[in-house]
């Protein structure tokens, strides 16, 4: 995913906006860190569940510690198409979405399980895609991840849904219901 975003950095993808007809396109570098946080999310839980609530030691500092460097994983790999010759705008952008993305993963993967660490990301992007871009041809005000780099209030959408996601994941384990597949 990183390697394509890396490859089509320069390139845009229209936004297939149904209620207007009208003309808005994102850059793929943009795109792309949905993939990387669906994907990265669904790495939260460990199938040894079991093991993890009779270890020695609390696994909350453990699993806290993997939030931050699961972040910096995803960061790494949407910074990748600054090396294509991706503006920072573009970065920034992409940061704020894997960022965001990455929150409602966690979140999905405590609320469903991690197997469906990806149904919140894809839920709140479906939506985006289709429905996000208004008649005067500019991001919806919930549409956070289609808005420009500067927009402050979607930079805050998504750190905010980091945290919340990260704090859902940093304090509790895994799901009965996990354990009970893993049987």
């Amino acid at each position: 995913m990183a390697l394509a975003a890396t490859a089509f950095a320069g390139r845009r993808v229209a936004v297939p906006e149904f209620r207007y007809l009208v003309d808005f396109s994102v850059p793929v570098a943009e795109i792309v860190p949905l993939a990387h946080a669906m994907i990265l999310a669904t790495t939260l839980f460990s199938p040894m569940a079991d093991l993890e609530q009779t270890s020695a030691q609390p696994m909350s500092r453990h699993r806290a510690l993997y939030l931050v460097t699961l972040l910096a994983l995803a960061l790494g790999l949407t910074a990748l198409p600054l090396l294509a010759g991706a503006t920072s705008e573009v970065f920034v952008s992409a940061a704020r979405n894997v960022i965001g993305y990455l929150g409602l993963g966690m979140l999905s993967a405590r609320l469903f399980g991690s197997g469906l660490a990806w149904l919140l990301p894809l839920a709140m992007f479906g939506p985006t895609l289709l429905l996000g871009v208004g008649s005067d041809n500019t991001p919806e005000p919930w549409a956070w991840s289609l808005h420009p780099s500067t927009h402050t209030p979607a930079m805050i959408t998504a750190v905010l849904l980091w945290v919340a996601g990260a704090c859902a994941s940093a304090t509790a384990g895994p799901r009965q219901s996990e354990r009970a597949e893993q049987n």
